[in-house]
């Protein structure tokens, strides 16, 4: 922990880009919007800026946000990079089959399937 932190008064963070971070405000998390472009300066800034305890960084934006700040990060502990798969990424087509993956959360969640 650097000098002055203040435990008590950490915030929570996601990094993420435009068309996600409207889900991560509705389940009323605070966001940094970020492009590719500009994801690690916003996150740099998120790190200096201090009062984050943990920022939620999107890999479909900075795929290793711990190596990307690694110089910024130097005698910091806080805040805690948490790396979360894009959703963008989690959905392509030739990864991942959406509807068996929603399918599979709604039967994890009810117990049971629903059909449309």
């Amino acid at each position: 922990m650097t000098r002055g932190q203040d435990l008590t008064r950490q915030r929570v963070a996601v990094l993420s880009d435009t068309e996600t971070a409207t889900g991560y405000r509705l389940a009323g998390a605070t966001v940094i919007e970020a492009s590719a472009e500009n994801a690690l300066q916003r996150l740099e800034q998120a790190i200096v800026d201090g009062g984050y305890g943990l920022i939620a960084v999107d890999t479909g934006l900075i795929a290793d946000p711990a190596a990307a700040t690694a110089r910024i990060m130097r005698g910091r502990d806080l805040p805690i990079l948490l790396p979360i798969p894009s959703l963008r990424d989690a959905f392509a087509s030739d990864t991942v089959d959406a509807k068996a993956y929603m399918g599979k959360l709604v039967r994890e969640t009810i117990g049971f399937d629903i059909k449309l």
